[in-house]
């Protein structure tokens, strides 16, 4: 008999909920129970096949408990269990950004032994096998310190903190990410086979490896890995002699960049994989919600995100078996490389994002438009990222503010006037400007957009523009990059939006 990897000394529960302790044992194995001596609770293990889960009954807020697991005569102690409040933090490079690279870190590392936080990494390992297994023998359920943290979700951890202080009691994350990663790579391969929105991501990978044996597959990236590696140690030097070098250039002197190499069973790009390794090893762990930073990878299909991530929504809410799961997500902030056309997709992945939120019950999004940065997609300042979630966490789940405190104005609808455009606004208290007020365009008869000149009247926003009648389409920063000046009396950034009508 085992407990799931995930399960460790250090651990934090979530209160008030009923809790999930499962793991593995003998095919009809019987009589495991779990129990929490210092609080008088426990519960049976229900076994199914080779299987076992454990349900405790909620209980309140508490710290240093004990955990025991019997069956006959073996007994598994987990101790310094704490009970407060779970989440998973998830998404792609932004949400795995190491607290030690992020630009205030060094301060946060020297000050985190004081925080409680806690914090379980889940092992990252692109393929079911003895590695991952192995990792997962290793790893366990942190305490805070400077040695303990550096690797840590530097947002997940300030998101924490505040949380942590705000509700007096010990918060926990789980870190479940993976830089580089498209949504699907999240996924089964039924929640992505069952949309045609999305089935392309299946269909590519299987077109992609048609006719490769495992082996072949797993020689095939192995090869990749090692001249990727060379490629890497190449570019590092080229950066470190220019650091303004262009890619077109960079890319003459180093060769070609195969990332993320070829399609197979070992890459963990490939869609349903990581949902296979990571998210499949840590559920149904009991939380209180997700906090998601992601959507940089998916920007080669923006037309499909917004399915995609309500897909993504519906199965981990499914397979952490609460269909009202909170997850809060980070819309995409403004970003374009330098030698990158305006292709405008990252402005489509907001939206996407902004439809999510307004359409799907429980969920949460913290507005990052001021938080990116041009040319480069990891900014090193995280801490704004962090309240923001933090903010959407006291409105959307804990009830401890008002929207009008954790969300900037979200535009509604736009009114045709003799010759002007008025745009209004939900959830406003009026604007504020920091620089030049601009990045509204109006489409007339034509279709096309065209800068419009903007001024702000109260808790609406007038354009003026010379277009032929009737009007037919309204958006706002509707652009990879430019600077952010428009903000709500909150002084969070009014977020890009598109409206054709």
């Amino acid at each position: 008999m085992k407990a799931a990897a995930v399960f460790s000394d250090n651990m934090v529960l979530q209160r008030n909920r009923p809790v999930r302790i499962f793991g593995n044992c003998k095919e009809g194995q019987e009589n495991i129970t779990v129990s929490i001596p210092e609080l008088s609770v426990s519960a049976k293990a229900l076994v199914t096949g080779s299987k076992w889960e454990a349900l405790l009954p909620p209980c309140e807020a508490c710290e240093n408990c004990t955990v025991e697991i019997v069956s006959g005569a073996v007994k598994i102690v987990f101790r310094n269990v704490a009970i407060g409040e779970v989440w998973l933090a998830g998404g792609q490079s932004n949400m795995e950004f190491e607290l030690h690279n992020e630009l205030h870190g060094n301060e946060a590392l020297a000050e985190c032994s004081k925080e409680n936080v806690r914090f379980y990494y889940t092992p990252k390992c692109p393929m079911n096998d003895e590695n991952l297994l192995r990792s997962e023998a290793e790893s366990c359920w942190s305490m805070p310190s400077k040695q303990n943290s550096q690797a840590w979700s530097a947002v997940g951890y300030y998101f924490a903190k505040e949380l942590s202080r705000k509700l007096g009691v010990t918060v926990g994350i789980i870190g479940c990410n993976w830089g580089g990663t498209s949504a699907s790579a999240w996924m089964s391969r039924e929640y992505l086979g069952q949309d045609s929105r999305i089935r392309s991501y299946i269909d590519e990978y299987d077109e992609a490896v048609k006719g490769k044996s495992d082996e072949q597959m797993i020689a095939e990236y192995d090869d990749y890995s090692k001249r990727q590696w060379e490629w890497e140690q190449r570019k590092e030097k080229c950066l470190t002699e220019d650091p303004d070098i262009s890619w077109s250039d960079l890319i003459k002197k180093c060769g070609e960049n195969l990332y993320p190499g070829p399609a197979g069973i070992k890459n963990p790009m490939r869609p349903c994989g990581l949902y296979e390794t990571m998210i499949t090893r840590v559920a149904p762990y009991t939380l209180r919600g997700f906090i998601y930073y992601q959507g940089e990878s998916d920007d080669h299909k923006p037309d499909s995100y917004e399915v995609l991530m309500k897909a993504l929504i519906e199965q981990w809410r499914s397979v952490w078996k609460d269909n009202e799961l909170p997850l809060l997500m980070v819309q995409l902030p403004m970003h374009r490389y330098k030698d990158d056309p305006d292709f405008k997709n990252w402005a489509m992945i907001r939206q996407a994002q902004m439809n999510v939120f307004r359409t799907v019950k429980n969920t949460g999004i913290a507005v990052a438009l001021d938080c990116g940065e041009f040319n480069e997609i990891h900014p090193k300042e995280k801490a704004t990222v962090a309240h923001r979630l933090y903010l959407q966490a006291l409105s959307e789940v804990y009830g401890l503010a008002k929207q009008t405190e954790t969300l900037p104005p979200l535009f509604s609808y736009a009114v045709a006037e003799s010759d002007r455009i008025r745009l209004y606004f939900e959830n406003c208290c009026g604007f504020e400007v920091r620089g030049e007020l601009n990045g509204f365009e109006i489409a007339g008869a034509d279709g096309e957009f065209s800068p419009a000149e903007a001024s702000i009247d109260g808790n609406t926003i007038v354009l003026k523009c010379d277009y032929k009648a009737p009007l037919t389409g309204v958006r706002f920063m509707w652009t990879n990059y430019a600077e952010v000046a428009l903000y709500g009396k909150n002084g969070l950034p009014v977020p890009t939006f598109k409206k054709n009508f």
